[in-house]
């Protein structure tokens, strides 16, 4: 599915997509659509933008997540790499989803364009692969502390092939459980 600005590219699991931006440019640099809720809606963004957070890590290696939010604060994600390069994972946390406890990851290199769209029952994480990454994160939901959920980035269960061996991970994040044997999933 294509929009004048986007393109959709599907994933295995519903609801997640990685989005194309367009470029356009000419001699003097380009300009390209960071979102567009009329566009976005065809692919499943159906929210106001409640709150938009930028940020930088330093270190090639560096892990942040596994992070999300739970009813009724679950929230849909627009996640876009603005400089370097990252190893991007959303895991579905979704009951009763047939891709339960599956994760899927996406290579976003800030020249490329690309934006991770991922839907609300999705926990996110991702593992910088050059030094000082920033990235921009558009939220459906305002961050509520009660909400979140973590997800320990090595948890057995999940399996995820991390790229390279960690070198900063967060104290919050480090101390994050591993999901209980009878985690059924999360309501959205």
């Amino acid at each position: 599915m294509m929009t004048e600005r986007f393109e959709l590219i599907e994933t295995p699991m519903k609801g997640l997509h990685l989005i194309q931006r367009q470029l356009l440019g000419d001699s003097r640099g380009f300009l390209q659509r960071l979102f567009c809720a009329e566009d976005l809606q065809m692919f499943g963004w159906n929210h106001p933008v409640a709150q938009i957070n930028h940020t930088l890590t330093r270190e090639r290696g560096s892990v942040r997540g596994l992070h999300m939010q739970k009813a009724p604060h679950a929230e849909d994600k627009l996640i876009t790499c603005l400089r370097g390069e990252v190893w991007d994972v959303a895991v579905d946390m979704r009951a009763g989803s047939p891709t339960f406890l599956q994760w899927h990851a996406v290579h976003l290199i800030a020249k490329q364009a690309c934006s991770y769209l991922i839907p609300a029952g999705f926990a996110h994480g991702f593992q910088t692969l050059t030094d000082d990454v920033e990235m921009l994160y558009c939220h459906s939901q305002p961050y509520v502390p009660q909400s979140e959920v973590g997800i320990h980035v090595l948890d057995p269960r999940l399996a995820i092939s991390w790229p390279l061996p960690f070198t900063v991970q967060s104290e919050k994040d480090a101390a994050t459980a591993w999901l209980p044997d009878d985690f059924a999933g999360v309501s959205i």
